[in-house]
């Protein structure tokens, strides 16, 4: 119990909460329940999805393959690789970071990773294509020529300004939780 108390304390924190708010609040109460009950249904049509790919890739595509595609030694062909895969993504950010979860273990390159991760949140082609029917090409093109430089830039920085210590630290934590 102590356990399970330890490890989901803040799904019951938020619990009591929106119970707090539903007795002096009917109508806030329901609604955040209605939020959190959508929220979890939306998670559970897009995670199975998500983990049957991961798993798929974590055993079709061999180590050695995606650092030659993705790796240190990658240059261009790994950033190029990183926009494609998050820009061909489909879900909510927080199935992005399952997938660069198995790329760490993959020996993918931090900064693709991150690139990855980037263009996940900003350069997916169905928003992308939304975005040009609701607001135009301009607005949209616009957009991804501001995006696409500061997915760069913000990656390349973040890269520079950790330490190999650090990052190699970050793929340890990914590792141990997996073993």
């Amino acid at each position: 119990m102590k356990y399970f108390v330890k490890r989901y304390k803040m799904f019951l924190i938020v619990l009591v909460l929106m119970g707090i708010f539903f007795i002096f609040d009917r109508n806030l109460g329901r609604m955040a329940f209605e939020k959190a009950g959508f929220t979890v249904k939306e998670m559970l049509f897009v995670i199975p999805p998500i983990f049957v790919l991961l798993g798929l890739l974590d055993v079709w595509i061999p180590r050695e393959t995606m650092m030659r595609f993705m790796g240190e030694e990658s240059g261009l062909k790994g950033v190029l690789l990183a926009f494609l895969l998050g820009s061909a993504a489909a879900g909510p950010l927080y199935g992005a970071f399952p997938v660069a979860s198995v790329f760490m273990r993959k020996g993918v390159k931090f900064s693709n990773i991150l690139v990855f991760i980037g263009s996940w949140s900003t350069t997916k082609i169905p928003l992308v294509l939304f975005e040009v029917e609701a607001m135009g090409v301009k607005f949209a093109l616009t957009r991804l020529a501001l995006n696409i430089p500061g997915i760069l830039i913000i990656a390349w920085t973040l890269s520079a300004l950790l330490s190999d210590r650090q990052i190699q630290e970050i793929y340890s934590l990914n590792t141990e939780k997996h073993i």
